[in-house]
């Protein structure tokens, strides 16, 4: 049987008890099983589903470090950032409320489902996140939504007075940065992505239109 190197090495850098593996093992098998029909994550990245996904998600929590209040993901899809520092925090954190955003009918049922059958709950909300009444979040996430300056948006509308945004972003990031600058003024810490050299995690606060 050949031995999945991405678990393994997710294993070895996060400490997980055997029943928050057990709830991610059941998230990977729902994740194979429904992603061909409803493309919740490409074929190729199936593959690398543990690092490219699993721990590339996980690394928000520590970044997070939070223990109770409210958690937003915006755009969730497959569950990524979300679903997975939902199932992480579980044990660590049982008094942190998780809500997922996303207009997908299909996906919203998939992560729903993982919900159901993983024993963690999380509240999943249909519709655009323009649509969604202002919740108040403590952490605000997102990973490929969209461009920083939409990104920040959103968040000005979904964010507690001092809460904090955690946006996953690729190599173009400074890009995007600079353009959001021209309408937004925050307060921000970067943290290079422990899965991905060109990436980078942005955690914001203070976000205020000019």
């Amino acid at each position: 049987m050949q031995v999945d190197r991405g678990r393994e090495r997710f294993l070895s850098e996060l400490n997980v008890s055997r029943e928050t593996l057990a709830r991610l093992d059941t998230y990977a098998g729902l994740l194979h099983k429904w992603s061909p029909a409803i493309n919740l994550v490409s074929r190729s990245s199936l593959a690398s589903l543990w690092t490219r996904h699993f721990l590339d998600s996980a690394q928000l929590v520590a970044l997070a470090d939070i223990r109770h209040g409210q958690w937003v993901d915006l755009g969730a899809g497959g569950g990524f950032p979300g679903m997975v520092c939902a199932i992480l925090a579980k044990e660590t954190a049982p008094d942190l409320q998780f809500t997922l955003v996303e207009s997908d009918h299909r996906k919203a049922t998939f992560l729903r489902t993982v919900s159901r059958e993983t024993s963690v709950p999380v509240q999943v909300i249909t519709d655009r996140i323009e649509d969604v009444p202002p919740i108040g979040a403590n952490i605000l996430s997102a990973r490929a939504l969209a461009p920083l300056k939409t990104l920040l948006d959103h968040a000005a509308r979904h964010l507690a007075p001092e809460g904090r945004a955690l946006f996953m972003k690729g190599a173009s990031f400074r890009k995007e940065m600079e353009e959001a600058l021209e309408s937004w003024t925050f307060q921000s810490e970067e943290y290079p992505s422990s899965t991905d050299s060109a990436g980078i995690v942005l955690s914001l606060g203070d976000i205020r239109r000019v």
